[in-house]
């Protein structure tokens, strides 16, 4: 599981020059002691708080009071819907852009390639920063040269971390982002017919795909499917098909306060099914033990002395997700005691380079390592048995961490290791 949220760039960047990180942090340490990383989405603009009219900025406003102070225009805007008025960021304004790309640089220079983020949203324009304006009456969105030149900008910065374009970037701009390997979300899931299909391209440029309902749970559930000009109703047949074509890797819900509680409770068993094949699902299918003992060449009779013994583990792993795993994978193999303490790694580590392990494929994997005459053969020894472990990275498994990646098979220990075969 992966939580999403949001930080107001004003929250984020109260000065010129000046970044205050301190309640991203406590967040993010927070959620790294329970092994949890964070989907960053930083948002310059949110209607949602205008609840009046002419309501004071910072309420709605989240561009840092300093770019308007530099010179950059707002216009006065109508909420749709509302008779309310209020003002907007002029989305092209070069002040404007200069100060999203510094803000953009100083977010690289402090997290990009931290661990603790799984994903950050490009979310410079428009409303909650999804590029499309359908709410504000008289804001328009930028040309796709300016959109596709904010693009550039944040892959010259983000070397490491996995950048995200929003869901209303379509087009050219679509094509831009994944030539650049930005990935796509989609804000329209289950409701608009046809979204889950747009997600593909991503698929198919090797790129992890996100997806968000278009509202909360409940609220779906009262749709009348009348298209167009509705949404359609959330039903479980829909969900699932949705997440199984678009190979979903990840699936934000959060629209409302409640929404995650009142989905559990009403699909438990088959929120609990389709967890595990979306994104990437590791099962092994099959796992063998063969331990070869050769007499030495010096003495064929004399075992006292011990044998040279080759042990050879070979297992077949498929992933039974909808998609492939976007990030290195390291595969170890080890002998362990009856308390799952190691006491020896079988043969070397393998490395399983990220999106190489598609959906639906199978892999084998082989392991062998000699044991010299005079040391113990564990593979012989009662109480041992062969665990499996999936590591994030090789270093990991060296300083002796617990593994972050797991099965999905019987036999799992409360560490992430897999026990394949006891004696």
């Amino acid at each position: 599981m992966v939580p999403a949220g949001y930080q107001q760039w004003n929250k984020l960047n109260p000065a010129k020059g000046v970044y205050d990180w301190t309640e991203l942090e406590k967040l993010l340490n927070a959620l790294a002691e329970h092994n949890m990383t964070y989907a960053l989405r930083v948002l310059p603009y949110t209607p949602s708080f205008i609840k009046s009219d002419f309501p004071p900025q910072e309420d709605y406003d989240w561009t840092p009071p300093f770019v308007y102070e530099m010179g950059a225009k707002k216009i006065q805007i109508d909420l749709r819907g509302t008779d309310f008025h209020a003002y907007a960021p002029v989305w092209d304004d070069p002040i404007y852009l200069q100060a999203a790309k510094d803000f953009a640089k100083a977010l690289a220079e402090k997290y990009d390639g931290d661990p603790r983020i799984e994903y950050i949203d490009v979310r410079t324009f428009g409303e909650w920063g999804e590029w499309h304006t359908s709410h504000m009456l008289g804001s328009v969105m930028p040309a796709d040269s300016v959109l596709k030149d904010m693009l550039d900008y944040y892959a010259s910065v983000f070397k490491k971390t996995q950048l995200v374009l929003p869901s209303n970037g379509f087009g050219d701009v679509y094509t831009h982002a994944l030539d650049l390997g930005i990935t796509k979300r989609d804000d329209g899931f289950i409701g608009i017919p046809g979204r889950p299909d747009t997600l593909l391209r991503a698929y198919n440029a090797n790129l992890p795909t996100i997806a968000e309902n278009i509202a909360g749970y409940r609220t779906m559930l009262t749709y009348d499917d009348l298209i167009p000009g509705g949404s359609q109703k959330w039903t479980a047949e829909r969900w699932v098909d949705a997440i199984t074509t678009a190979h979903l890797t990840y699936y934000v819900l959060d629209q409302d306060n409640d929404c995650g509680y009142y989905f559990y409770k009403d699909n438990k068993a088959l929120a609990d099914s389709v967890s595990k094949v979306i994104g990437y699902n590791f099962t092994v299918t099959q796992a063998e033990l063969l331990t070869v003992a050769t007499p030495t060449a010096e003495n064929s009779t004399d075992t006292a002395t011990g044998n040279i013994a080759t042990n050879t583990l070979n297992i077949t792993v498929t992933n039974t997700g909808v998609a492939p795993c976007f990030f290195d994978v390291y595969l170890v193999a080890e002998f362990v005691d009856s308390t799952g303490v190691s006491l020896a790694q079988i043969d070397e580590t393998v490395r399983i380079p990220k999106a190489s392990f598609k959906d639906g494929a199978s892999q084998e994997f082989s392991f062998s390592g000699d044991v010299p005459v005079g040391e113990v053969n564990f593979a012989t020894q009662p109480g041992v048995s062969v665990a499996l472990s999936l590591y994030e990275s090789e270093e990991a498994y060296k300083n002796g961490k617990n593994p972050t990646v797991r099965f999905d098979n019987d036999g799992l220990q409360e560490n992430n290791k897999l026990l394949l075969k006891s004696r």
